[in-house]
């Protein structure tokens, strides 16, 4: 039997669309884009945000997608196969790194589940709108042993997914999740547009404030949430595409992705600010906007209860889709490196990462600092290598035809430059960026 008639695959178009969506929507945007929109002129920042994301973030996916697909492995595999062909021998070595920054991503991404899944089930009880000031409840929970507890309920929650498989498991597990939050999204969204006073937050997601143009850390700050946005990491898409068949749509693929992606951002966004301007929150709260902002909306909005409890799941559901595709991408080079199955490489990858994460889940600072390093500092050398390898090394000529099989509108030439130089340029450049604007 040939690795590709023994690979677990996805099923079906839309399956797979859902899965990859599930693993760009995440926290990123129902946590990220909001307080991202609200910090730089809202509209201003959705005009470069757009650009960049459906043309680079589009061929980044293609790329990402086509690359996993042609090797029929994850990064460690696909790495070492593109590098193999010339002659090189440090392609698996190579292919650690984003897998390492993945499982950085990972620790961090399972202490912030946990604290949704301690405001979901306060939510339920009641106790979330009457705890008093949000950002004392906040405070008082996160960075502290409380939180150990829920970081292992959602290593838990995620690790039975993953044993499951891809068919078995990601995908039927993301068709009844990301549905559901559309539809928790859509409810939501019609409660904050109806909020007396929320047509100044509409307002200002329409009416761009143009001097925010003018900035360049507007600009940079977009291109950045472009890319975190669809999960551009060089590793995370690029496993999703190595359980792709032969026949399927890569650039239909991406281009769907990045549509539901950015209209669920969109919604996010549409919720949030309305409502914060309904009861006079800045909207340019930062980080905050969501743990703390938002529950003190909840706390004076009729019918809060019901709302938090929408919303919480919602978040969850977005948590625990960005989560499988994370683990699934260090699950899978566990398993290709060692010969792991796949419930030994959940089991080990799912105890490391509950350990490495106690020391932050117990301490707020280290916590902060720690997302830091992996989001503003690592991770963007995760897409550029990628990119590197699959348009530069591999060759774009190679490249785009990979992108094409199965594509029922295949891309043309002009493709090519895009991806070659303006997408790796790019990827290149947000490294920099990175650094001196702090993007994450």
């Amino acid at each position: 039997m040939t690795q590709s008639q023994s690979r677990d695959t996805f099923t079906t178009r839309w399956g797979f669309i859902l899965a990859a969506a599930g693993s760009a929507v995440g926290l990123g945007n129902l946590w990220m884009f909001p307080w991202r929109l609200g910090e730089f002129g809202g509209a201003a920042f959705l005009i470069p945000y757009l650009v960049f994301v459906y043309v680079l973030g589009t061929t980044g996916l293609m790329g990402e997608f086509a690359f996993g697909r042609w090797a029929e492995k994850g990064a460690m595999g696909a790495y070492e196969k593109v590098l193999e062909e010339k002659g090189f021998g440090f392609g698996r070595l190579l292919g650690a790194y984003p897998i390492l920054v993945l499982l950085g991503v990972l620790i961090f991404y399972l202490i912030v589940s946990g604290w949704v899944l301690r405001y979901l089930v306060s939510a339920l009880s009641g106790n979330l709108l009457g705890a008093g000031p949000a950002d004392v409840y906040f405070d008082q929970f996160a960075g502290s042993r409380d939180s150990i507890v829920w970081q292992a309920v959602g290593v838990i929650l995620t690790g039975a997914i993953l044993v499951l498989g891809i068919s078995k498991g990601i995908e039927r597990a993301t068709k009844v999740m990301m549905p559901l939050l559309l539809g928790l999204l859509v409810i939501l969204l019609i409660r904050s547009l109806t909020l007396p006073g929320s047509g100044e937050g509409i307002r200002y997601l329409l009416v761009p404030d143009w001097s925010y143009l003018q900035r360049p850390l507007t600009w940079g700050m977009a291109l950045g949430q472009a890319f975190f946005s669809v999960s551009l990491t060089g590793a995370g898409m690029l496993v999703y595409g190595s359980y792709l068949r032969r026949d399927f749509d890569i650039p239909n693929a991406a281009l769907n992705t990045v549509t539901l992606d950015t209209a669920m951002a969109l919604m996010a966004a549409l919720i949030i600010m309305p409502a914060a301007f309904a009861y006079q929150i800045d909207p340019a709260a930062g980080p905050p906007l969501l743990f703390i902002t938002l529950v003190s909306v909840f706390q004076n909005m009729p019918g809060g209860q019901i709302m938090a409890i929408l919303f919480f799941v919602g978040v969850l559901f977005a948590a625990v889709s960005s989560l499988l595709a994370i683990k699934e991408a260090v699950v899978e080079a566990a398993m290709d490196q060692f010969s792991w199955t796949r419930r030994t490489a959940v089991l080990w990858i799912a105890a490391v990462a509950f350990l490495c994460g106690i020391p932050l889940a117990i301490n707020q600072g280290r916590f902060d600092r720690f997302v830091d390093l992996i989001t503003v500092y690592l991770v963007p050398f995760g897409a550029a290598m990628a990119g590197i390898l699959f348009f530069w090394v591999l060759g774009i000529g190679r490249a785009r035809a990979e992108v094409n099989v199965g594509a029922e509108k295949p891309v043309g030439a002009w493709w090519e430059p895009v991806a070659k130089y303006l997408f790796v340029g790019v990827a290149v450049a947000i490294i920099g960026l990175s650094m001196a604007f702090r993007i994450g």
